[in-house]
């Protein structure tokens, strides 16, 4: 692609609670909003040029897509200010270069008609109040189950393995749904 076709690509950083992730933000979607994709290796990073482009730095250990942000967790032992320019400079001209992001698509907290009542409003809960906040964070999270009160849910990108992500579970996301769900929910747990 020559110069004049590159497309203009502006990235600025963002820090979320998790110390070990970073979320690199883009002034266009990346992929379609409303759904995330969470890359824990380069095998499941196979329909994701970009992610799986990014595994080959070695101190990548999880990216993350979802709307406008790339979320990318770093191994232990290396500080950002070390690779945070470097990872930067390279989303940007992946980006640039117009090169494929996704090759498929799928979606995270669909309701289905088939669904009980009750999972119909945890989803609806999720999606309007809880999905927004997470993804603040450089996040996902994607409902998994519910079988006697118990919610089961993933969570994805800087929240998977982030230490503030059992107060995020406990205090925010179970507080919330026996709030708003007092006679159906008990407790919510990750999947």
């Amino acid at each position: 692609m020559s110069d004049t076709n590159k497309r203009l690509v502006n990235l600025y950083l963002e820090a979320n609670p998790n110390p070990n992730s970073l979320k690199f933000v883009a002034n266009f979607m990346l992929v379609e909003e409303g759904t995330s994709y969470d890359f824990p290796n380069i095998k499941a990073a196979e329909e994701a040029p970009l992610a799986e482009a990014l595994f080959s730095f070695d101190f990548v250990e999880r990216v993350f897509y979802m709307n406008n942000f790339v979320t990318v967790t770093k191994s232990e032992g290396v500080e950002w200010l070390e690779i945070q320019d470097q990872l930067k400079t390279f989303i940007q001209g992946f980006l640039e270069e117009g090169k494929t992001v996704l090759k498929e698509a799928k979606s995270g907290l669909d309701i289905n008609e088939d669904d009980p009542e009750v999972v119909k409003k945890i989803k609806g809960i999720m999606d309007e109040y809880i999905r927004p906040a997470v993804e603040q964070d450089g996040g996902a999270i994607t409902f998994s189950s519910f079988d006697e009160g118990i919610v089961k849910v993933n969570l994805q990108g800087a929240c998977s393995g982030c230490p503030s992500s059992t107060i995020t579970l406990k205090s925010g996301i179970e507080n919330l749904l026996k709030r708003m769900l007092p006679h159906d929910v008990t407790s919510v747990e990750v999947a």
